[in-house]
């Protein structure tokens, strides 16, 4: 009997009798609503919602719940005010609505897609009707963002409650599924200037009030939107885009007289936080230019919610906390999320994350430990450690010392070592550095080739001669024909200044010119060829592997033929006489034997 591919008959009637319940129930809560009538099937409906196994009748219940909260927002339902009978009402409607929202969250971790797709738009589009009802219910002219709705939203994101499909599970123990994530940081984060500002600031309070080690994918969750960001505003006028609508309009400007500064207005539905300190990280000494130039207009401590989204400095603030918060956690878990969530960390940390903070320096004690782990860590903490002294005079004397360390035997050898020659070019790139410093790390490469694999051998070569190319002062290192039998080289000494590598040769690239491998000895060969060459590009030698060496010799035309005959000898050994052999022996050993032909 063949499987039937549609549910039996009495999972058909019981979809069917739901549907009927949804849009009965919704029309008599439209009626309810519209004539002040009772509100009691919202309880229904809600339970219809919450009880659905099957993923279509439940979405048609949440949307159904939607449309009926929507027009309760929309007629006022919620605003404050009113006899104690409307105020029960209302506390009623709050609790349905916050049952519902639960729901909603849970459902970003549900197992179908459209769920999820359609709870994360439902969750954004409500956040917009309650933050319209709150602007028209407010006391002041200030547009107002409901903040209580999307904290909901941010625990949502980042600390994962389970589906309420899931079998009753309620562990928080989730990543961020992928499709949510990326709906919103494309949809919402990256794009409204409001969202992203709340959403470090509320950031910052789940990481003060949430344990990793409870919520183990918290930090996780974090980073995965974290460094998606790549829209962060650098001038005020970029300040543009509004979730909310009402928020559009420009803020009156800041009072400067001392007592006249607006205070922030919260209403009674919005538990704002005490600890939410943002606001101190505007405390840097700016000048007038400065201030002038991040749309600062006074202190920007005194400045409200409204005009507070409307300075690229209180972005900039929030964004600062955001990260000085995240990132000393990175120490405080296990060995192996740390070193994965570090890499990432600062794998965006000198393009994504010091350009946007307020005071890049105050991340150096966090970059300098990240130096200590060495390793590829090490490495991208060295780039972000010369982002700061290159771009915001971060003295670190010590910086090409600690470079100079991870040049050890095992860095050739190592699948990140395209990334090593990227970077420590770009280290090493400047004209102004002694020769004596850039002979210790040229020698040093070059002694570290003699075990190195070919395709690393590829990359020592022209990253070699371009430092030659750039400073002629190290051609001494060519030329040298010292007649003393030992390499005056230090190898052992951690300071490069100290390593007298200057005064010692390249010997150890000039003996790849009989390498096994037709690619390096070729290359090797440009050492002993005038420099008249243009620097080479590193990016055509970092990528090459046993796999393309071996693909290149296959792909490589023939020029000569190879001899196909050779006329054999039969004396390739010769021996001497057996009868000359004062022991009467035949004169022959094994190996002249295996060689005789014919």
């Amino acid at each position: 009997m063949p499987v039937r591919s549609l549910p039996p008959p009495t999972k058909k009637r019981k979809t069917a009798v739901e549907s009927t319940s949804v849009k009965s129930l919704e029309a008599q809560l439209t009626s309810a609503v519209t004539e002040n009538g009772s509100l009691n099937p919202l309880a229904d409906l809600l339970m219809l919602a919450y009880g659905s196994s099957d993923a279509r009748a439940m979405s048609k219940a949440v949307y159904s719940v939607y449309r009926v909260f929507v027009l309760i927002i929309s007629r006022g339902m919620l605003v404050h005010g009113g006899n104690d009978a409307v105020k029960l009402v209302r506390k009623w409607i709050w609790e349905k609505l916050d049952s519902y929202v639960e729901l909603l969250v849970g459902l970003l971790q549900d197992e179908e897609p459209a769920l999820r797709k359609s709870s994360l738009e439902i969750l954004f589009s409500l956040l917009k009707h309650l933050s319209t009802s709150l602007t028209k219910s407010s006391s002041t002219a200030q547009p107002q963002f409901h903040l209580a709705h999307f904290k909901r939203i941010v625990h949502g994101l980042l600390l994962c409650p389970p589906s309420p499909r899931s079998n009753g599970s309620s562990k928080h123990n989730s990543k961020t599924i992928l499709d949510v994530r990326e709906t919103f940081v494309e949809v919402w984060f990256s794009v409204y200037d409001d969202i992203r500002w709340c959403f470090l600031r509320e950031a910052t309070t789940v990481l003060s009030k949430f344990s990793s080690i409870e919520y183990p994918h918290l930090l996780d969750n974090l980073l995965s939107i974290m460094e998606k960001l790549s829209t962060f505003p650098t001038d005020p006028s970029e300040l543009n885009s509004w979730w909310v609508e009402e928020l559009g309009v420009k803020p009156t400007k800041h009072k400067s007289a001392k007592g006249d500064a607006e205070e922030d207005d919260i209403a009674e539905s919005v538990d704002d936080n005490d600890e939410d300190d943002w606001r101190k990280f505007f405390d840097e000494e700016s000048n007038t230019k400065d201030a002038k130039k991040h749309g600062v207009k006074a202190r920007a401590y005194t400045l409200t919610f409204h005009q507070s989204l409307y300075s690229l400095q209180a972005h900039r603030a929030v964004f600062t906390r955001t990260w000085l918060k995240f990132l000393p956690y990175l120490s405080s878990i296990s060995i192996s999320s740390n070193r994965v969530l570090t890499t990432r960390a600062l794998n965006i940390m000198h393009r994504g994350v010091l350009p946007h903070l307020t005071r890049p320096v105050l991340v150096m004690d966090w970059i300098s430990a990240c130096v200590d782990l060495g390793d590829t860590v090490g490495l991208l903490a060295l780039n972000a450690l010369f982002t700061l002294m290159r771009d915001y005079n971060l003295d670190y004397p010590s910086f090409f010392t600690r470079l100079y360390a991870f040049l050890h035997r095992d860095v050739l050898h190592l699948k990140h070592r395209a990334r090593f020659f990227r970077l420590t070019e770009l280290f090493l790139s400047s004209t102004h550095l002694p020769a004596t410093l850039l002979a210790s790390f040229v020698k040093r490469l070059s002694r570290l080739s003699l075990n190195a694999p070919p395709a690393a051998i590829i990359m020592v070569i022209p990253f070699t001669y371009n430092i030659l190319k750039r400073h002629p002062a190290l051609m001494v290192m060519i030329h040298n024909n010292s007649d003393t039998d030992t390499d005056p080289f230090i190898a052992d000494e951690p300071n490069p200044n100290s390593t007298n590598a200057l005064d010692s040769s390249l010997w150890e690239l000039h003996s790849h010119i009989h390498h096994y491998d037709s690619a390096v000895s070729t290359m090797a060969r440009i050492f002993s060829e005038a420099f008249t060459k243009p620097g080479y590009s590193m990016e055509d030698f970092l990528d090459h592997t046993y796999g393309t060496l071996i693909e290149t010799e296959v792909r490589r035309k023939i020029k000569k033929d190879p001899a196909l005959a050779m006329e054999l000898r039969k004396d390739i050994f010769p021996m001497a006489d057996a009868a000359n052999t004062d022991d009467g022996s035949t004169g022959k050993d094994a190996v002249s034997e295996l060689w005789v032909f014919g």
